[in-house]
């Protein structure tokens, strides 16, 4: 199974195994990751699932589409690397991505 490292505002890194096809938002709520709410369930309705992504899996990623887009317009102190994680579907190829939880989420 793919990994997901998350590293919270602190530093702190976590790493969790996540099937492929799931998204890095539901790896992070089956693990009960700090700083991942995920209160629309991953229908991509809210900002509570936002993350940083590291620059080096930024170009392994799908496009952000216009509604991912549109919610992040919720979020706090939004970056270049910010994603909805429930919008990151897992596979091989993301195999270790590594996602900061921002500090207020």
């Amino acid at each position: 199974m793919p990994k997901v490292i998350f590293v919270d505002h602190e530093g702190t890194r976590r790493e969790v195994e996540a099937k492929k096809g799931s998204t890095v938002m539901e790896a992070a709520v089956q693990n009960m990751i700090p700083g991942i709410d995920a209160d629309c369930g991953g229908a991509c309705a809210c900002a509570t699932c936002h993350v940083y992504v590291d620059e080096a899996w930024m170009g392994k990623l799908k496009d952000k589409d216009d509604m991912e887009d549109s919610m992040l317009d919720f979020a706090e102190d939004v970056q270049d690397n910010s994603r909805l994680s429930c919008q990151i579907q897992m596979s091989d190829d993301l195999d270790g991505i590594t996602v900061t939880t921002p500090e207020a989420q």
